[in-house]
């Protein structure tokens, strides 16, 4: 394929998928953070490899970008930003209990956890989702809807309709952009 096919095709393949996400599902998603922050509650992130980065720009966005002219300011942790924290649990422990232990914590009733897997089916993340369903946090799941149970046990999926990891994660970037710019241009 030609390179110019090629970046069209891809474009176009992303174009198509935008309107396929729900845009009530990222309304509610919106106003469970807004009133995570005027509560005091704390928002926490996680994600392995790409979903890791991204949640990890989330965090950065909400602390920093949503909160410059906001009282109260968002309270945000990434679980996948300790390095530390991660290998010692993984070494000590397993490499599934890496985003549960430290949500252990920290994490208490009315927090919200935003978990990003590409498949659906990373079990650490999927392990933090139960334990913060468990003890009463909101958990918001941002996947694809071609299968995985992190769609089934989030309370709050925000699905995109690919397999396709690349545009996965373009959609995920979107996704939380849309979250943090909510607060960020005055919308919300």
């Amino acid at each position: 394929m030609e390179p110019t096919h090629f970046a069209r095709n891809y474009l176009d393949n992303l174009a198509e998928l935008l309107p396929k996400i729900d845009a009530d599902a990222i309304t509610r998603a919106i106003e469970w953070l807004r009133e995570a922050c005027n509560q005091g509650r704390t928002i926490y992130s996680c994600g392995n490899g790409g979903s890791a980065l991204i949640a990890s720009q989330m965090v950065g966005d909400l602390v920093k970008q949503a909160s410059m002219e906001r009282q109260p300011r968002f309270k945000m942790i990434g679980l996948a930003d300790s390095t530390g924290t991660i290998l010692a649990y993984a070494n000590d422990m397993n490499y599934e209990s890496i985003f549960v232990e430290p949500l252990k914590n920290f994490a208490v009733a009315g927090d919200v956890l935003i978990a990003i897997s590409g498949s659906g089916n990373s079990e650490n993340v999927l392990l933090a989702v139960e334990y913060a369903n468990q003890i009463d946090c909101k958990t918001i799941g941002l996947t694809t809807s071609t299968g995985g149970r992190l769609q089934e046990i989030a309370q709050l999926p925000l699905v995109v309709p690919t397999d396709h990891m690349g545009r996965l994660e373009d959609c995920f970037f979107i996704l939380t952009h849309i979250l943090c710019y909510a607060f960020i241009d005055g919308a919300f």
